[in-house]
């Protein structure tokens, strides 16, 4: 495996891959890698075939955190992020700083302004346009023709396609089911921060979303989750919603597949899970 710092050292690192055509796909990571991101490693090195290169990006990115104290405490377990890429078969493991990503007067920023306005994009400002600078760079700096993304950050990856498509960015964007731990906690790298009464309870997330989309009324279904959260003693919810699975707008009856979405902080640590709720067709 390659570990590179720079750009122009993950270039140089995919210089032969490039002139000999190999099929190149990148998994973008923020490090504090977990049995869900070596999942997507796995479908990286699936999609890539024998012959291909999967890269791995390690970049905790400062301009997608709306708060200072999340960014500080974001774990940063470096030697273990690179044996666990080593284990998995990385290629090219690509570990900038901050300075290598930013110029200090930077003043391009990449914006989405119809499917980052609500859920994580109303509670966290700037956030998706941190997200879609920086993927961006990855893309251009990797020359990918893949990248994977895993389905917990729903948003996320609805976003990111559409980036893609209205930039005509030729990168194809591939999505991998969310990870669970057995308990039906979404595996994230902020679970480590959890104390352990938080994370005994913190798997009431997944349990009030399925429990919940169930029901076939909208405002029933929020309100049976919404109890089920705030039921904690823990749980604090910074959002709840039922959106369009297609254009993550709000609505008002099931007549089309929809998301329902949480954030719930425990303590200073934030949360996010979803279920697809279909409509029930008579």
């Amino acid at each position: 495996m390659k570990q590179v710092t720079t750009g122009a050292g993950l270039r140089l690192a995919l210089e032969e891959a490039n002139s000999l055509g190999r099929r190149r796909v990148l998994v973008p990571t923020m490090g504090a890698l977990h049995r869900g991101h070596l999942a997507l490693v796995k479908r990286a090195r699936e999609e890539a075939g024998p012959d291909g290169i999967v890269v791995v990006s390690l970049f905790v990115n400062p301009i997608q955190f709306d708060r200072g104290a999340d960014l500080d405490a974001y774990p940063r377990p470096l030697e273990s992020d690179l044996a666990h890429c080593q284990a998995a078969g990385v290629d090219v493991l690509f570990a900038p700083d901050v300075a290598e990503m930013y110029h200090p007067d930077r003043s391009v920023t990449v914006s989405e302004t119809c499917l980052s306005r609500g859920l994580c994009g109303a509670t966290r400002p700037g956030h998706f346009d941190g997200v879609c600078t920086v993927v961006l760079k990855l893309f251009l700096l990797s020359a990918c023709h893949a990248a994977v993304f895993g389905e917990k950050d729903f948003q996320q990856l609805a976003v990111i396609r559409r980036m893609v498509r209205d930039l005509d960015v030729p990168v194809e964007i591939l999505a991998f089911p969310t990870v669970r731990e057995p308990d039906g906690l979404a595996m994230s790298s902020r679970n480590v921060r959890l104390t352990p009464d938080h994370r005994a309870d913190a798997p009431r997330i997944h349990r009030a979303l399925m429990q919940s989309a169930r029901l076939t009324d909208v405002a029933a279904i929020l309100d049976a989750a919404r109890k089920e959260i705030t039921a904690s003693t823990f749980a604090r919810i910074d959002y709840l919603e039922l959106v369009d699975a297609g254009t993550l707008q709000p609505i008002t009856s099931l007549s089309h597949p929809a998301l329902l979405a949480a954030a719930v902080f425990y303590g200073d640590v934030r949360l996010i899970d979803h279920v697809l709720v279909l409509p029930i067709i008579c």
